[in-house]
């Protein structure tokens, strides 16, 4: 069953491959979406080292000069997708959008390396590699941490890769809908609109995009004119995460002064994730820096920020607040407490489960020694794939299929996840 299902994920990142990078499903989302070009590395990385690297080094070919790299890239003309490259209008040479998603680039590259049985290939790539993500950590810090703190605000619910979750509710509604032009959603005529953001948050989305692209698209200066600005615990984690990575990545290749920058970099952040720790909710909460204060929403993301290198108790407490969901759902991780009443199974970041989160959320787990729970999410992932195939995500409760299918990372984390673990499917 195991090889079998190694197979047919192979055959779903073939099936959206497009040579140099991999969109996440066909119809849906037809571009080059940054997070998820990373972490479908780690897949092709089980059995086309080569072919890994190149999906990373094509989204860092399109960073812009100050660092960003941005979260879709339009490869080729689609018009099947909203907002397209005409409403961005960032006046690239190959059209980007104009904000940035989750940096897991950097862990990425880290762990393809480690295990890359092409030594030499691995370190050409990741020696090339490093630098520019490094800029793009660095970015990140001097344009979305102007007060210093040592972690960053998200400015676009799309930035998080939550696009609707319930910890945006309240600062979303700071977020005007005046002057949004018309247009027409494309989503909802490849997925369910059962499963999708709603007309009047795509307004809201809408709405930041055309402010920021009024203001140039200059990143010293979207931070203060958002007024949308959070700091997710989950979107750090990751962040933090990779900048220790990266600093391991490279010591390896002796690039001691980006080693020695990163560390500091991830050292900060860990010790100021701390202003975001909920005792009430056994967990991390969202910051929202325009009223100053936390979020009280039980989402992911906040245990999602396990896959930083946390304190040891706060994984403890993490795990402990899973097997609390668990009691409520039949599949691990709900993107959302199943108990909460915002609660909704099937709408998008609002309470279904993730793969690619889970797996994230496994690894942080696994390495503070929370084995059995790591195991256990693992163990899900795979009755997940078995119920309800490949999907980008599911119902937590009843494991029924949501959103695209045969979905490019969704196929990426079983063939790590197999690949990597003795997991009873």
């Amino acid at each position: 069953m195991t090889q079998e299902m190694i197979e047919q994920a192979k055959a779903v990142l073939r099936r959206n491959d497009r040579g140099s990078y991999t969109v996440p499903t066909h119809g849906l989302y037809p571009f080059q979406w940054n997070w998820d070009s990373a972490l479908s590395a780690l897949g092709f990385a089980h059995f086309d080292e080569a072919r890994a690297w190149t999906e990373i080094e094509t989204l860092l070919a399109h960073q812009w000069e100050d660092g960003m790299v941005p979260h879709i890239i339009f490869h080729e003309l689609d018009d099947g997708y909203f907002p397209g490259p005409d409403v961005w209008s960032t006046g690239r040479k190959v059209p980007t959008s104009g904000i940035t998603q989750p940096p897991v680039a950097g862990f990425a590259a880290r762990r393809i390396f480690d295990r890359a049985e092409d030594k030499a290939l691995a370190a050409e790539k990741a020696r090339a590699l490093l630098p520019r993500i490094h800029a793009w950590h660095q970015w990140f810090f001097a344009n979305r941490d102007p007060q210093g703190t040592g972690l960053v605000a998200i400015i676009h619910p799309w930035e998080s890769g939550r696009d609707n979750s319930v910890d945006w509710d309240a600062a979303f509604e700071r977020v005007p809908t005046d002057g949004v032009l018309p247009f027409t959603r494309r989503d909802t005529s490849h997925a369910n609109p059962a499963h999708r953001p709603t007309d009047e948050q795509y307004k809201r989305y809408i709405w930041l995009v055309q402010k920021f692209r009024s203001l140039g698209w200059d990143n010293s200066k979207l931070h203060d004119a958002s007024p949308f600005q959070i700091v997710d615990p989950g979107f750090n984690a990751i962040l933090i995460r990779s900048c220790a990575d990266l600093a391991d990545l490279a010591d390896t290749l002796g690039e001691t002064t980006i080693a020695a920058q990163s560390r500091a970099l991830a050292d900060k952040g860990i010790a100021a994730m701390e202003s975001l720790w909920s005792d009430a909710q056994g967990q991390y909460l969202c910051h929202d820096r325009v009223v100053d204060a936390l979020v009280e929403s039980p989402s992911i993301g906040g245990i999602l920020a396990a896959f930083a290198p946390i304190p040891q108790n706060r994984a403890k407490a993490i795990s402990a607040r899973i097997s609390v969901l668990a009691e409520n759902c039949t599949f691990l991780v709900p993107s959302h407490d199943p108990t909460a009443p915002e609660f909704d199974g099937l709408r998008y970041w609002r309470g279904p489960v993730w793969l690619i989160v889970n797996y994230m959320i496994s690894d942080g787990l696994e390495h503070c020694g929370e084995t059995a729970m790591a195991d256990r999410i693992n163990t899900d992932c795979l009755r997940l794939i078995e119920k309800s195939g490949f999907a980008e995500y599911y119902d937590p409760i009843t494991a029924e299929p949501c959103g695209g299918d045969q979905f490019t990372w969704t196929a990426a984390m079983v063939i790590e996840i197999l690949k990597t673990h003795e997991v009873a499917a």
